[in-house]
């Protein structure tokens, strides 16, 4: 299998409430408006550039902090 796209790098400790701000835990629910949320803090040109096929490649414990469903959507 072949994979092309842009690669996302990241630095270590990115945690859930930067992938998905908790703000909106309890106001956003569907998914295509999760994904209008994701990284928005860490990296706000992220939503609007991302395109399909794109990976992202987080450092040293990616996805630590609370548990968020939201950040695996």
């Amino acid at each position: 299998m072949l994979i092309s796209g842009r690669v996302w790098a990241y630095g270590d400790n990115i945690n859930t409430d930067v992938i998905f701000p908790g703000k909106y835990t309890y106001t956003v629910t569907a998914r295509d408006e999760i994904a209008r949320h994701a990284l928005e803090d860490l990296d706000p040109a992220f939503v609007d550039n991302v395109q399909p096929g794109d990976v992202i490649v987080g450092g040293s414990n990616f996805g630590c902090g609370s548990s968020r469903e939201q950040a695996a959507t």
